[in-house]
């Protein structure tokens, strides 16, 4: 995260509780989880004032005004713009769970796309994922078998700005309904299972892969779940 998208996420979040972006996110289920197109970093480049925008009203002037500079398609931009809005503001909410967790250390350089905090000394990126269809398993198969569903989300991942192979801890989300992605907004859920899975952290239960020669990946899933009938 760079200095100035940093600075914005620390004055939101010194003037606002986690309630608040919860209240901001769930604007954003009022319509569907669309993209119309593959994320990519042109549209990225035309939606980047989405770090600068922690309030869902806030979001239409910019929008607009790209719109109208780029002769854009007004529904399309808007639900790529939205769609990167949630995910972020969403991801900035996690991090600042654990930066409030017993343990946790937060990496300082903020220019570290590879380091969110550390966690008894091991360095770990978050990233929070959908339960993914493309895995082509159960939940309950992928939570037998975490290396898989582990193995499958690095060789799966975005190309976009943060494509790594080094340590990530993977925030699943899964909803039996289906519509996963609405449990990104749901804050209070995330701090309990994150906070349960950091004050009962050990390394040894990581999981061990050698993406690059003579290089170590830690990776484990953090699951949360939301069982609707």
């Amino acid at each position: 995260m760079g200095d100035s998208n940093t600075s914005v996420f620390n004055l939101f979040f010194m003037n606002n509780n986690l309630e608040e972006i919860e209240i901001q996110l769930k604007h954003h289920l009022k319509y569907p989880y669309k993209w119309y197109r593959k994320q990519n970093n042109i549209w990225d480049g035309y939606t980047n004032f989405i770090y600068q925008t922690p309030t869902w009203e806030a979001l239409i002037p910019p929008m607009a005004a790209v719109v109208e500079k780029e002769n854009l398609d007004k529904k399309e931009l808007f639900y790529y713009a939205i769609n990167r809005w949630y995910n972020f503001w969403s991801a900035m909410a996690v991090e600042q769970i654990f930066s409030t967790c017993d343990g946790i250390v937060p990496e300082k350089n903020t220019k570290n796309r590879l380091v969110d905090f550390a966690i008894q000394g091991v360095s770990f990126d978050h990233k929070t994922s959908v339960f993914p269809k493309g895995f082509n398993q159960t939940i309950l198969y992928a939570k037998k078998n975490p290396r898989e569903l582990i193995e499958w989300l690095y060789k799966n991942q975005s190309s976009q700005q943060r494509h790594h192979l080094k340590n990530r801890l993977f925030i699943i989300v899964y909803d039996k309904n289906g519509e996963h992605w609405k449990l990104k907004s749901e804050i209070n859920l995330l701090e309990k299972e994150i906070k349960n899975y950091v004050s009962n952290f050990t390394p040894h239960q990581l999981q061990k892969f050698i993406f690059i020669p003579e290089n170590e990946t830690l990776s484990d899933v953090i699951w949360v779940e939301k069982n609707n009938i």
